[in-house]
């Protein structure tokens, strides 16, 4: 069976080969297809099933190219996971859930089925408890849904927190004022901020109030209205905290809960306030809880292979 695809522009059609066609090749490899290229378009010839999986990966790489993004080696073998032997690929679905992020002009994309179930939830519940190991994106996605609502209208505040617990008794000792004391552990939440924002638009809505970053204590005894809220590293929480941080939902507001359940800093014999969260709430429907496990982690390939190490050894 043979099937062609066409691209709006020569540009587009070459990011998606990429360097030394080297995406072209994977692609041949992994869905035993031939793909060759015509005038401003491919043509895929193989076996029908494999040709329309190829067909679909094709039509998610255009959607990409055609956004302006770079299309890495990486990008395909994501995408490709989606490719089961007996169900078709996901390829619409995460074209649909790609999210925009215009204070900085990008689109970010669902990569991995866990993923898409993932923002989703979050697009559909207004507390999404999101569950894994690192490198799965679950304060990454969170992020970029929080700056698009925020861009949207949908709510006026962008709030992040996270627990020090790591500082413990000793952060009162720790030199400078509160901020500079708690900032080296909320320094990942700014990464993935500054990687949505221009810094200077951090600088200014920060300034505003507008974006909030700071520990869980500072949540206590508030109600937080029309503000997209995430609690990262969840895994800290103590049972306390973790009714503390719910309770402190408002009208129009949502809110992301993170977490790894094998990553807890909580000193031994303290009760884990993620762990108990699931216990006590995993039944209420307007609450969802995703469980993003190895096949989602879109970091470096040897990060994957490393947390399945570490699982195999429990």
């Amino acid at each position: 069976m043979d099937r062609s695809i066409y691209f709006n522009t020569n540009e587009d059609l070459q990011i998606i080969f990429g360097k030394f066609d080297q995406n072209i090749r994977l692609i041949e490899k992994e869905l035993a297809v031939k793909v060759s290229r015509q005038e401003k378009g491919v043509q895929i010839s193989g076996r029908r099933r494999q040709v329309e999986k190829a067909y679909e990966l094709f039509e998610y790489l255009k959607s990409i190219a055609e956004s302006g993004n770079d299309i890495k080696e990486r990008d395909i073998r994501y995408s490709l996971k989606l490719v089961q032997p007996d169900d078709g690929g996901d390829f619409k679905r995460m074209a649909k859930e790609k999210i925009e992020v215009p204070l900085k002009g990008t689109l970010i994309s669902p990569k991995t089925k866990g993923q898409i179930e993932y923002v989703e939830a979050i697009k559909k519940n207004d507390i999404v408890f999101g569950i894994g190991p690192a490198g799965t994106g679950k304060t990454y996605l969170a992020m970029a849904m929080a700056v698009n609502a925020f861009k949207k209208g949908l709510v006026r505040r962008i709030i992040l927190t996270r627990p020090a617990i790591e500082a413990g008794e000793s952060l009162g000792f720790l030199p400078g004022d509160m901020v500079e004391k708690v900032s080296p552990y909320l320094r990942p939440l700014y990464d993935a901020l500054y990687d949505m924002m221009a810094a200077g638009k951090v600088e200014d809505f920060t300034d505003q109030g507008v974006i909030e970053v700071a520990p869980l204590a500072f949540m206590r005894g508030r109600t937080l209205n029309d503000a997209f809220v995430i609690l990262d590293e969840a895994q800290n929480c103590t049972p306390f905290q973790m009714k503390m941080f719910l309770t402190r939902l408002g009208f129009d507001s949502k809110a992301v809960i993170t977490g790894d359940l094998t990553q807890s800093d909580l000193p031994k014999g303290k009760n884990n306030g993620l762990a108990h969260a699931v216990k006590i709430l995993e039944n209420i429907n307007e609450i969802q809880f995703v469980y993003l496990t190895a096949d989602d982690v879109v970091r470096h390939e040897l990060v994957q292979r490393i947390i399945e190490a570490y699982e195999r050894e429990k």
